[in-house]
């Protein structure tokens, strides 16, 4: 039975990647339209967005985790009797 799965997971893949179509997406260059670059408010490039935010949920989610770990650690504790 290895023999033919073998050879049938390999034929699916040869027929899957020659199928594969190319994916054409659109150019990371900002547009040489009026009014700057369309990603961001007016600003021109750059940060896009509130960073001071960001940042911050990122702090507040980090404190949580270790919180949230350290009480799963104190209250699933074994008892040492």
């Amino acid at each position: 039975m290895g023999r033919p799965a073998l050879a049938a997971s390999l034929l699916v893949a040869v027929g899957w990647l020659a199928g594969v179509a190319t994916v054409l997406a659109a150019s990371p260059t900002p547009s040489a339209a009026a009014g700057g670059d369309p990603r961001s408010a007016g600003q021109g490039p750059g940060l896009v967005g509130d960073p001071a935010f960001a940042v911050l949920a990122v702090v507040a989610i980090g404190l949580g985790a270790v919180v949230l770990t350290l009480a799963y650690v104190r209250l699933t504790a074994p008892r040492r009797g």
